[in-house]
């Protein structure tokens, strides 16, 4: 835990976790273990981040869809996910009820509105899909959609593409 970190008591917080400097966790956020979390991140009330997610220097998370100064909304706070694995790029903007899939990346200064795939690779305002990324974090050749596998080069792990959807396959 880096210098100016705030953390709100009811958060809870898994083991091995990183918060860098300036970082805020509201009161209702889980944060897995293995979660590295850069600088100048505000995680606030409803965002879940699983084990082993990393979020990139001064990104952000949104809980209220239409905020307003004047009208409290806090019983209209939407629910963010972020699956194992998922790296959210530097200045990226993660807009609140959405899911990001396991081992996504979302690229920098992206702005994510929609759920994203697991093992997608999202970039853009607003963010599209432009491929598939491995656990190890290198892209996948593979087509957005179709049939086709792919080998990690690092790893030796087998990727399945089945329609629009891309699979580890465990052997």
């Amino acid at each position: 835990m880096w210098h100016w970190a705030h953390v709100c008591a009811g958060a809870k917080i898994g083991s091995g976790v990183s918060l860098g400097q300036n970082v805020f966790v509201g009161n209702k956020v889980v944060i897995g273990n293995n979660v590295k979390i850069q600088n100048n991140v505000s995680v606030y009330d409803n965002v879940v981040l699983e084990n082993d997610v990393f979020c990139g220097p001064s990104m952000v998370f949104t809980n209220v869809y239409n905020p307003r100064s004047f009208i409290e909304r806090k019983d209209e706070y939407l629910t963010t996910t972020v699956r194992q694995g998922a790296t959210l790029g530097a200045n990226c903007t993660i807009v609140c009820g959405i899911e990001i899939g396991e081992f996504a990346l979302i690229g920098a200064g992206a702005v994510v509105n929609k759920d994203v795939k697991p093992f997608a690779l999202m970039v853009g305002v607003p963010a599209k899909q432009i491929g598939w990324m491995s656990k190890y974090g290198e892209q996948i050749d593979l087509p957005l959609s179709g049939t086709g596998t792919a080998i990690c080069q690092h790893t030796g792990e087998k990727y399945v593409l089945n329609g629009e959807f891309i699979s580890l396959v465990l052997e």
